[in-house]
């Protein structure tokens, strides 16, 4: 990435409107011929994730069982009411041919738009590689990414 020519995304939430967010800044960046990145930490990783149980140790199991990823899994974060929410905000989404989180996703990879997960988060969370769905960049530190947030043009927390 040249220096203030791109963005970085750092990727912490795992709420529904958040992740939305995340994809349609990378999207737009990516669509405006900006290298793009992504960094996925802790529930961020729900994003990437294919959805399946993870985890070997008694906590590690929990933490997936309690809050299994899958991009069609995650909640706003706000009004969620055991999974209504999402349904609801999905159903209002389609009722305005807003596109699905799930194809934003994947509008991101077709852009070229780096996906990278926190190695330390999916280690605290048992999280493998074989864990996350194709597309995403192999897992790497906060020495990358701050590597890339000193190279971006923008950076954003979400």
């Amino acid at each position: 990435m040249e220096k203030n020519d791109g963005a970085l995304i750092v990727v912490m939430s795992g709420d529904m409107d958040k992740v939305f967010a995340a994809f349609t800044i990378a999207t737009g960046s990516a669509a405006a011929g900006k290298k793009t990145a992504m960094f996925f930490t802790f529930w961020g990783l729900k994003a990437i994730q294919k959805g399946n149980f993870t985890g070997k140790s008694f906590f590690g199991h929990m933490v997936s069982v309690m809050n299994r990823g899958g991009i069609n899994r995650i909640g706003p974060s706000l009004f969620n009411f055991w999974g209504i929410g999402r349904w609801m905000f999905k159903k209002m989404m389609k009722d305005h041919k807003v596109i699905s989180l799930e194809e934003l996703r994947q509008t991101a990879i077709e852009l070229g738009v780096k996906l990278q997960p926190c190695l330390t988060s999916m280690e605290v969370m048992e999280i493998k590689k074989e864990d996350l769905i194709d597309g995403v960049d192999e897992p790497c530190g906060v020495a990358t990414m701050l590597e890339q947030a000193f190279q971006a043009g923008a950076t954003f927390f979400i």
